[in-house]
Parts: C-alpha cells; sequence; structure tokens
C-alpha cells in the first residue's frame, strides 16, 4: 500500500509541477483559459503576466508538497482550493467549458479530469491520518 501512496504522491506532483512550471514560463497550451478566467474576474486587482508566473508558482508548490508527506494535509487543502479555482470555467465560461448540456469540449474534458488528482489526494490524505493515529495508539 505504501508504495501506491509514493506513486500516487510522485504523480500529483508531476501534474502540478509540470503544468505549473509551463504556465510560469509563458508555454502552457492553458494560458489562454487562464486568461479569459482572469478577465473577468482578477483583473482589476493585477496584471496578467504577474498573475500567471505566481499561479504557476502556486501549483509548482502544490506538487512540492505532496512529496513531504508531513505536510499531507497543507497540501491537501491547497489541492482543494486550487480545484475549486479551475473548476470555475465550466461556470464562469460555459461556452468554453461546455458544447451543449452534459457535453464537454476539450477543455472541459481536461478540468473534469481534475475530479480524479482529487480523489488521488483524498485517498493519500485519508491514509495518512489513518497511519499517524495508528501510529498515536500505538506510542
Amino acid at each position: 500500500m505504501k508504495q501506491i501512496i509514493w506513486f500516487s504522491r510522485v504523480s500529483i506532483f508531476i501534474v502540478y509541477f509540470w503544468f505549473g512550471i509551463l504556465k510560469a514560463l509563458g508555454v502552457s497550451p492553458a494560458e489562454d483559459l487562464v486568461h479569459q478566467l482572469f478577465n473577468i474576474t482578477l483583473s482589476p486587482l493585477s496584471s496578467f503576466p504577474f498573475f500567471l508566473i505566481s499561479f504557476g508558482l502556486f501549483e509548482c508548490l502544490i506538487g512540492i508538497l505532496w512529496l513531504i508527506p508531513k505536510l499531507t494535509h497543507i497540501a491537501y487543502y491547497a489541492l482543494i482550493f486550487h480545484f475549486i479555482l479551475i473548476l470555475t470555467p465550466t461556470i464562469a465560461l460555459p461556452e468554453v467549458a461546455w458544447s451543449s448540456l452534459l457535453i464537454p469540449t476539450l477543455i472541459g474534458q481536461y478540468i473534469i479530469k481534475n475530479l480524479l488528482l482529487l480523489s488521488c489526494a483524498m485517498l493519500i490524505d485519508r491514509s495518512y491520518r489513518l497511519e499517524k493515529e495508528v501510529k498515536g495508539a500505538i506510542f
């Protein structure tokens, strides 16, 4: 079971760090989507280049946190926060996320697949909590 949990941690790290660094470097294929969402939500508060770099680095940080078991709980809540942010286009930009009722576009599918990352994170977090409870009961 420990190998599965570590594989899951590394998988989340790879996805978050890789996608994050692409944003931070300004070469992400998701940049247009992020820009559209930024324009209708945060544009009065910041410049887009600054936001894109910050958001990309935030994603990298989430990935790194998953590699540090003692920070599992922080990584979990950071991932949930990020998950809420990335679901926003399904509501705020329906023309981008949906081709018709319950039929996602390719971008919509890209967003929906994040449910798998969330379920993986939930499994890791629960496993870590159980491990801590067992160790606490023994010692």
